[in-house]
């Protein structure tokens, strides 16, 4: 039942104050989840460098867009860059331009954007059930292992994930309103959600979206609530938001239509040349890790759906079963539709030859509604019985993560880690290690013993507590990047110096450095063939002109990966100052 059916049986007189009270509540609940997630998210948020390749990508391209002032063409290293559309590198340079350009302000747009779908869904998950069911999908949400991590990263995926789920969940509740102004005010949300995602990640971000609600119109045959769907207006309003950009890059670059349109989005799907393979379980195991530690619920919650509503009559997996439970689909379409959301967007991507885990975020918003509304229910029926699987999944995930990071931290070996970064993770490991493993021995016993609530608190407390621990790990996790050479050069180079970099390119260098660099012998993913004035600038050069450049009589810096320079630094002819060096980079010089 919805917050707004709650109230029908009251007495008139007594509407406007629940209705203030209903207000305040839903101004409380969304207060205390902002409050509270933001301190979770934002929690050392800016304390450890940009990684590379992704974090220095996403962090750069916005700060070159700063500095030329072209909003248009986003540029990598000074060349013109088509893999995606900009509306992420724009709002990452308004923040940069605000807070200055540092990893706090790069990582604070993904870590917004993870806020607002958890505010979404606790909004869609109380209007389309309860208060409760609200609040325990934004949980859910929130606390979900793949959601947090990604939320952290400055990629793409955080931001077009969320716009896609806005547009389903004002689809969804749009449908179920009748004509007025609320209605239209919903499908308004769709059609500039669905211009936004475009914005933030391409074409999928209204044909993956539009194709996930067609298919629930035509399987479920609820045609008859479609309209009014304000299509003139809605379209209107989906091309201002969507367009401008789209024609004023084509008409700024020729190359640009071919890139983006056939390649990006064409070839990389149809075909491998992304080179990220994957088979077709691959998604599987990231959606069960990933929703850690709710992963046990799924399959209960997704059951009682298509079964008809609350602890609804299943039949089983038998061919008479699913007949059955198929034949009572219409009783439930709304149920249904999260569950076509989460199937086909599952599927898309499964079938893509360019795999990688971000990928399949957008259906956690729907799994955390399926997850949530179920156990909204079973507090409401304090049925702790219900809870014995799931809970019986999260310990033994618990300790199963618990030896693995047992074996990270004493057994590096086995998992191809640097015994120094394993020395350096070991204190932090042992302590989610052991918050794992309380938190997996005493959500059962607090079942047992205290109730529904209680056992849910605890699985909260433990994957929070986790979650604490894990962002004092980040600075160990990932692999050492160049920030300290990069901050080297920025304040010794003089004007008339050069930067290389030798067989790589390090995007985090370019940021901390915050210049464009010259390259010797690599391209990577450097979109050359896509910009003429860079390939004919001189700054990327084949080995001989590397030489050529070494001998001169300007000052060369370069950066190169150590086992990159076996090769070179043993030419006896060759002569070098090593100015810096980290774990895995030197920094050099043709003059001292």
């Amino acid at each position: 039942m919805t917050d707004s059916a709650s109230a029908c049986p009251e007495p008139a007189r007594r509407e406007p104050v629940e209705s203030v009270e209903r207000g305040a509540s839903w101004r409380r609940d969304l207060l205390l989840l902002a409050v509270g997630f933001g301190l979770l998210y934002f929690f050392r948020l800016g304390s450890y460098p940009l990684s590379n390749p992704d974090e220095g990508r996403y962090a750069e391209i916005p700060r070159e867009m700063l500095a030329s002032g072209d909003w248009v063409t986003p540029r990598l290293n000074g060349v013109n860059y088509f893999e995606k559309p900009p509306l992420v590198y724009w709002l990452t340079a308004v923040v940069g331009k605000i807070f200055g350009m540092n990893e706090w302000s790069v990582r604070a747009v993904p870590v917004l954007f993870a806020l607002w779908g958890v505010l979404l869904t606790y909004a869609a998950g109380r209007r389309l059930q309860d208060r409760t069911a609200g609040l325990a999908a934004a949980i859910v949400l929130g606390t979900s292992l793949l959601y947090f991590v990604i939320g952290h990263i400055p990629i793409l995926d955080m931001a077009v994930s969320v716009l896609m789920s806005q547009a389903l969940f004002c689809f969804i509740l749009g449908v179920r309103e009748p004509a007025g102004a609320p209605r239209r005010w919903l499908f308004y949300q769709l059609y500039a959600s669905l211009a936004l995602a475009t914005l933030a990640k391409g074409l999928i971000g209204f044909l993956v979206t539009g194709a996930v609600m067609f298919c629930w119109l035509l399987i479920f045959n609820q045609w008859h609530r479609l309209r009014p769907l304000h299509l003139p207006t809605g379209v209107l309003l989906f091309l201002g938001l969507a367009a401008p950009w789209h024609v004023l890059a084509a008409l700024r670059n020729e190359t640009w239509a071919h890139r983006y349109f056939v390649y990006e989005h064409w070839e990389r799907f149809m075909s491998p040349v992304a080179s990220r393979p994957g088979a077709w379980h691959y998604f599987l195991w990231i959606v069960l890790a990933g929703l850690i530690p709710w992963t046990g619920f799924l399959w209960p919650a997704v059951r009682d759906a298509v079964s008809g509503g609350p602890f609804g009559r299943f039949d089983g997996l038998t061919a008479g079963g699913l007949k059955a439970s198929w034949a009572r689909r219409k009783e439930n379409a709304d149920a249904w539709f999260f569950v076509t959301w989460a199937v086909f967007i599952f599927f898309f991507f499964s079938i893509s030859k360019s795999k990688l885990p971000p990928y399949v975020l957008p259906i956690f918003p729907a799994l955390a509604w399926l997850i949530g509304a179920w156990l909204a229910r079973v507090l409401a029926a304090q049925e702790v019985a219900r809870l014995r699987v799931g809970l019986g999944v999260f310990s033994f995930l618990c300790g199963l993560l618990a030896v693995a990071l047992g074996v990270v931290v004493t057994r590096p070996a086995v998992v191809k880690m640097d015994a120094a970064q394993a020395l350096a993770l070991q204190l932090p490991a042992l302590a989610m290690a052991a918050v794992l493993l309380l938190g997996g021995i005493f959500a059962p016993w607090l079942a047992k013993t205290r109730g529904v609530r209680a056992a849910l608190a605890g699985m909260t407390a433990t994957i929070v507590v986790f979650f604490v621990a894990l962002q004092f790990a980040a600075p160990q996790i990932q692999k050492p990047g160049t920030k300290a050479l990069a901050r080297l050069v920025q304040a010794r180079a003089q004007p008339g110096d050069r930067v290389l970099h030798y067989h790589e390119f390090f995007h985090d260098f370019i940021f901390y450095a915050a210049r464009t660099v010259e390259i010797v012998a690599f391209k990577g993913e450097l979109e050359l063939e896509e910009d003429a004035a860079a390939r004919a600038s001189g700054r990327f050069m084949d080995e001989q002109a590397f030489r050529q450049a070494w001998a001169g009589p300007a000052r060369l810096w370069v950066v190169a990966r150590q086992r990159d320079l076996k090769e070179l630094f043993a030419d006896a002819t060759f002569h070098y100052h090593l100015l810096g060096e980290t774990a895995d980079h030197y920094l050099f010089s043709n003059q001292p």
